[in-house]
């Protein structure tokens, strides 16, 4: 522990880290006791205080990793100068090279990707964004060493030494090797050094091979590695090297030229209050407030220009202690010790009284939880609330003129909804269908309505197109639509609107009852719908790219 740090923090994050790199995201209490080494009753405390932050959720005894832990790694790839400008630019590239395209930035010594454009296929690039592989096993890693210095590979070697096995890259894939000895790994580096670029013949696993060239700052300093990543089956190394350099080259030019400073956004005087103050006066001692008020400050750190830093601490950007504290509701001291703990644990780097954070963050669970589809993150929440209501629960997106179910909650009843995961239906009779239409701008909401088919499902089936549009016009003002027996008779239901980051609907989520005097009426529905809408809404968009449905 880091004399002035916070240890409830390296604790926390700690618990984190364990969890993150199991399988599944999950464990009981006593096994994360043992594997951190923790007291069962600091585990159980840091777990209180981050179930109550939504980091984590309880399910089966066991504490699971909630998509909302996503905003931690969303907060490094934000500030980060490489995710976000330079993202277009490499979908661009996979387009012209019909190959999987990668960005990765150096981590201590690996290298951790931070854009992945993959291409589809049956033989496909399978690392995750915040996925991390040792620098010696990749070419973005031989080129992130070119600027070691002698103490770096100390530092790499004592890696190897303690992990001969990489038993702690759980993305790299296994039987390992192709690790290679330091001296032909050095030879690798000089080589790379001299010609500009550097490859990966299947160095990480059998089949998969990889051309990667250096994207730098103004100043020519190196900030990540531009890679092309291909399989023996479709080219040997020297192939896809003669296919993809000069693209390569001509991207990370481009790339080079895009970076540069970017405005922080500003935060509203609601954000910049310390929340933790209401959890610990409700929950007391079983709420970790250091841990909290450590967390909220390496969320902070990523709305700044150059919060996160390509792995160099010399990037231009950052927060001062003084800023931090102030974006954060904290004071200058419990925000300084929660930075300088931060700092020792790798997560930040300091230089000239500014603090960046770093890609170690993306390690707390972001390659694990962003894998998540959309149907996948609602699915908890769906499952509460049909068990809250006992009544069935779903979650669907747009499809042409009709909807698609992502995810599904059955309630337990003999009679009941026959609906499944992937079922289609007309937009125009459901009412999922509905707030999905009225969520369009006027011109798309009016072209969907005039190519779909209005066919009557029922008696009760809405299909005259100006009646439509008004009842549309009204979903959109309400929030919520509700529809009686127009899909199937003796069925109704109930929808609200998941919205993303920047407000625009994505999907929205319903609550199916039987048409009958004994049911619930809507309204008393409504609130509990409109929380979980909620709770998916903040669990899709803790991420910084949005989930597939």
């Amino acid at each position: 522990m880091a004399e002035n740090g916070v240890g409830p923090l390296e604790r926390g994050l700690a618990v984190l880290t364990e969890l993150a790199h199991t399988p599944e995201g999950r464990m009981r209490a006593g096994d994360l006791a043992r594997r951190t080494g923790l007291a069962r009753s600091p585990v159980d405390r840091i777990a209180t205080t981050l179930e109550r932050l939504g980091y984590l959720r309880v399910e089966d005894r066991e504490l699971v990793l909630a998509p909302r832990l996503m905003e931690l790694g969303a907060a490094y790839l934000r500030g980060s100068a490489v995710a976000g400008p330079l993202a277009p630019l490499a979908e661009r590239l996979a387009d012209t090279l019909d190959e999987s395209v990668s960005l990765a930035v150096p981590d201590g010594d690996a290298v951790r990707f931070v854009v992945q454009t993959v291409r589809r296929r049956a033989l496909s690039v399978a690392f995750r964004i915040g996925d991390a592989v040792p620098a010696e096993r990749s070419a973005a890693g031989t080129l992130a060493a070119v600027g070691w210095s002698e103490a770096d590979f100390v530092r790499w070697r004592a890696r190897r030494e303690a992990d001969p096995e990489d038993a702690g890259f759980p993305a790299v894939p296994r039987p390992r090797g192709g690790r290679g000895d330091e001296a032909e790994f050095r030879a690798r580096v000089a080589e790379a050094a001299a010609r500009g670029w550097a490859v990966d013949d299947q160095l990480v696993e059998p089949g998969l091979i990889a051309v990667a060239v250096p994207v730098t700052d103004a100043a020519g300093a190196f900030v990540c590695a531009l890679s092309a990543v291909s399989h023996t089956s479709r080219h040997d190394t020297p192939g896809l090297v003669a296919v993809a350099l000069e693209p390569l080259r001509r991207a990370a030019h481009e790339m080079s030229a895009a970076l540069g400073a970017r405005p922080a956004p500003n935060r509203s005087p609601a954000e910049r209050r310390d929340p933790s103050k209401a959890a610990k006066s409700e929950l007391g001692p079983e709420y970790l407030q250091s841990l909290a008020r450590g967390l909220a400050v390496l969320r902070a750190l990523g709305d700044t220009p150059g919060g996160g830093a390509g792995g160099r601490d010399d990037t231009p950007g950052g927060m001062t202690l003084s800023a931090a504290a102030e974006a954060t509701g904290l004071p200058r001291a419990t925000a300084r010790r929660s930075l300088l703990t931060l700092e020792q644990l790798g997560y930040v780097a300091a230089r000239d009284g500014r603090f960046r954070l770093l890609p170690r963050v993306l390690d707390l669970g972001y390659p694990l939880l962003s894998g998540l589809t959309l149907g996948e993150l609602a699915q908890p929440h769906l499952s509460a609330l049909a068990a809250r209501l006992h009544h069935s629960a779903s979650m669907a997106v747009l499809d042409g003129t009709g909807i698609r179910y992502v995810a599904r909650a059955s309630a337990g009843r003999i009679m009941r909804v026959s609906i499944s995961v992937g079922t289609r239906f007309p937009a125009h009779a459901t009412s999922m269908g509905r707030v999905l239409l009225a969520g369009l701008a006027p011109e798309e909401r009016a072209a969907r309505l005039a190519a779909a088919d209005l066919a009557p499902l029922t008696d009760h089936t809405v299909t005259d197109p100006s009646h439509l549009a008004a009842i549309l016009d009204r979903v959109a003002r309400d929030g919520y639509a509700h529809v009686t027996e127009e899909l199937e008779n003796g069925l109704q239901s109930l929808a609200v609107p998941v919205h993303d980051r920047d407000g625009h609907v994505v999907a929205a989520v319903n609550v199916a009852l039987h048409a009958s005097p004994s049911e619930p009426p809507p309204a008393t529905v409504l609130p509990a719908l409109r929380d979980t809408a909620t709770r998916i809404t903040a669990d899709t968009t803790a991420s910084f790219t949005p989930p597939p449905a």
